[in-house]
């Protein structure tokens, strides 16, 4: 699997964690224990520094950055969808963020929340716990979201980690 140290910045992986093959880590990416980043992921750390809790899921094709003074800091048992972007903000414990979306620079997503999938959650935006954000921009309904939902889908990358990390065999 492609990880790259940049100059000093060397990413740090639980050794519980499943990173797949196909996805790229570079720079000053740290990723918590049973925590899976999937095919065609890329954790960039080149600007700042990207922080994943334990037991998160970073889906396929997602693209998480961050800048100088802004890191991207993802918590304890967190879903992030196939193709979602994340620069700069921070995902609080339990979160969820739909495919397709986009959460900007400085914006909060609460202990709980969902952000809807193709959602944009502009700069310095807050979704309050539990709530749920959808739309271009995003707009918030609160309490909203499912937080067995997002459980069980944290839950269901967990596993499905460990059968990746056990059986996941290259044939071509």
């Amino acid at each position: 699997m492609p990880i790259y140290r940049l100059g000093d910045l060397t990413p740090r992986i639980d050794p519980l964690a499943f990173v797949h093959p196909d996805a790229v880590v570079l720079g000053d990416v740290t990723i918590g224990a049973e925590s899976t980043v999937w095919p065609c992921a890329v954790l960039r750390g080149d600007h700042g520094a990207i922080v994943v809790g334990a037991r998160t899921s970073v889906q396929d094709g997602t693209v998480i950055h961050a800048g100088p003074g802004f890191p991207t800091v993802v918590g304890d048992g967190c879903v992030i969808g196939h193709l979602a972007h994340l620069e700069g903000c921070t995902l609080e414990d339990e979160s969820l963020v739909g495919s397709g979306s986009v959460v900007l620079h400085h914006a909060i997503i609460g202990t709980g929340a969902t952000v809807g999938a193709n959602a944009v959650v502009p700069n310095r935006m807050e979704v309050p716990a539990g709530a749920l954000a959808v739309g271009v921009p995003a707009t918030v309904r609160p309490g909203k979201s499912s937080l067995a939902a997002i459980r069980m889908g944290a839950a269901g990358y967990v596993a499905n980690g460990r059968h990746f990390k056990e059986s996941l065999v290259r044939i071509g």
